[in-house]
């Protein structure tokens, strides 16, 4: 009988000190939430800013409550000639651009994305005049778009727009990129 007791009192004694395990460490991760959203508040009061305010979500919030594949298409400017690695690069700001750019506008849109596994589908293009003219379209279908400019510190001419990524539900966005070419 002794036993039993023993093994009973050692059970409530260790979900005892599981439960208040759980209690206070659920109290300090909300409490460093809190901490760090109202840091983030009280630096967007200083700088005067409030990010994501005063601009309306864009259109594609919208879809990403309907349509559930999205997809991210890079186009990169062939007739650069980049070298592999700076075309990673390159698509690496449009990607990081792109997403800084709808971050607080598109949010849903951003997640949809994330759960399509971030597709990102790299094609090429022949000129800047054809990339501005897919960048056109793709605001006429109310897609955002991110344009790189290069610094041209390295391979290239000083602001030169090498890669424009674009995101938003795959049909639209294949709608513009569909007729070019895997890189």
């Amino acid at each position: 009988m002794m036993d039993v007791t023993s093994w009973l009192s050692a059970i409530f004694v260790g979900a005892g000190c599981v439960a208040l395990g759980f209690f206070v460490g659920a109290k300090k991760t909300g409490l460093k939430f809190l901490s760090i959203k109202k840091a983030a508040e009280t630096a967007s009061i200083v700088d005067g800013t409030k990010k994501g305010r005063g601009k309306p979500p864009l259109e594609i919030e919208k879809l990403a409550e309907i349509i559930e594949d999205f997809k991210m298409v890079l186009v990169v400017r062939n007739d650069l000639k980049m070298g592999k690695g700076k075309i990673a690069a390159q698509c690496s700001h449009a990607t990081l651009g792109l997403y800084k750019k709808i971050l607080h506008r598109a949010p849903k849109a951003l997640s949809r994305w994330e759960m399509c596994g971030q597709v990102k589908v790299v094609v090429k293009i022949e000129s800047e005049d054809d990339m501005l003219e897919l960048q056109g379209r793709a605001k006429s279908l109310a897609i955002p778009t991110h344009i790189v400019v290069d610094a041209g510190r390295t391979q290239i001419a000083p602001n030169s727009r090498t890669v424009m990524a674009i995101l938003g539900p795959a049909d639209m966005v294949d709608d513009v990129t569909g007729g070019l070419k895997l890189l």
